[in-house]
């Protein structure tokens, strides 16, 4: 029998933190899965050219010289792309009529080939295709109280919305921008540009329900509208707390440590440890750990559970993926079990082992004597020998 769960959003909780660990938004949720992305059925050949291109040589001139820009990050391999080129090119075509970019000046429409134009998309950290970001006066950096991200679109992606996104968007513009776009063609300068944020990463934490059954906790990029990049992905991570079972009091785990000392010692080992992808590694790294989980209960002679324990030992390595590189942890919980129960003695065993101590004693104590009155003697014999 095969158990699998994805997209976990109950019991985990994710957030977007920059290149320093640092939170850069609030709590992210995903949407439906039943929100399927829509796209247009049928592909018009005739509109199929109507995007502005954009090459490394050419992006920072226009992407300012506009006061929005917006940009399809595809590759022509992606099945994604590929959908949405026909809806893209036929809205690009119906808005660079209503908006004409040398009169109007307010919005223009492109793409850009990742598989062409590697260096640029790897500047604005795409990673997954189709992206479209939203480019205002050169830059897609999104501040919301401090914190920065792109401003991208996720919505449908067949012509009507994206016609509609994009009208809303010029709708937006100030009633100056249509003569401010005009006059400022010719003063874009290099000053200008906002460097987009650093890619980051995601922070996860929560719990997981698992079958007490070998099994796998895959960390992996996924989506049912995007394809993503695997030589862009890296799967370097830091574990702070990593433990399995209900989290223990420290008064408990101290009361418990009085009887047995080395329990505990195992039940987080992997906490504050870094796994980094570094550059001689290469892309496509997938990290796993290798977790032997061994469960140990402490019973009082009361028959009173005092704690459950599941300590582990944890084995990692690296290696090259075909496929999206992922960070995969392979649980293997141990049939066996460590049982710790205190019992009372009677008192009649006191008594005996008390006995058995004073026995010992005088035992001890006899040979001692004995010794010491042979040693005296044979002294002695030695002595009356040299007087003769």
């Amino acid at each position: 029998m095969c158990w699998e769960q994805l997209n976990l959003t109950k019991t985990v909780r994710k957030f977007s933190i920059d290149s320093d660990l640092r939170p850069t938004g609030s709590e992210f949720h995903s949407g439906p899965a039943t929100n399927v992305i829509k796209h247009d059925d049928k592909v018009d050949e005739e509109s199929l050219e109507g995007a502005f291109v954009f090459t490394s040589d050419n992006f920072d001139k226009y992407a300012h010289q506009f006061p929005i820009t917006a940009v399809n990050f595809y590759a022509p391999w992606c099945y994604w792309s590929q959908r949405l080129r026909p809806s893209w090119e036929k809205a690009a075509k119906i808005m660079r009529e209503r908006y004409d970019p040398e009169m109007d000046g307010r919005l223009l429409m492109g793409k850009v080939d990742c598989t062409q134009e590697g260096d640029l998309c790897r500047r604005h950290h795409i990673q997954g295709y189709p992206s479209i970001r939203i480019f205002r006066r050169g830059s897609d950096v999104r501040n919301d109280h401090g914190n920065h991200d792109h401003e991208s679109y996720y919505g449908d992606r067949d012509t009507d919305s994206l016609v509609k996104t994009m009208e809303n968007l010029v709708a937006s513009l100030p009633a100056e921008a249509q003569k401010l776009a005009l006059d400022d063609k010719s003063n874009v300068t290099e000053n200008a540009k906002r460097p987009a944020p650093s890619a980051g990463g995601c922070r996860i934490e929560g719990y997981v329900r698992v079958k007490k059954v070998p099994g796998n906790l895959v960390v992996s990029a996924r989506s049912d509208a995007h394809s993503f990049d695997a030589s862009q992905m890296n799967m370097s991570h830091v574990i702070h707390h990593l433990s399995f079972g209900r989290m223990v009091s420290p008064q408990v785990m101290s009361d418990v440590q009085r009887l047995i000392p080395y329990v505990g010692s195992s039940h987080d080992r992997l906490n504050g440890l870094s796994f980094i992808n570094t550059d001689d590694l290469g892309a496509n790294i997938t990290m796993e750990h290798y977790l032997q989980i061994v469960k140990t209960e402490v019973i009082t002679r009361k028959d009173y559970k005092l704690v459950e324990e599941y300590e582990y030992t944890a084995h990692s390595s690296v290696s090259h993926s075909l496929h999206i590189p992922v960070a995969k942890f392979h649980l293997e919980l141990s049939p066996m079990q460590v049982l710790i129960t205190e019992n009372q003695k009677s008192f009649s065993h006191f008594i005996t082992n008390v006995c058995a101590i004073i026995g010992g004693v005088f035992t001890v104590a006899g040979i001692t004597e004995s010794i010491l009155h042979n040693t005296i003697r044979l002294m002695k014999k030695v002595e009356l020998g040299k007087n003769f």
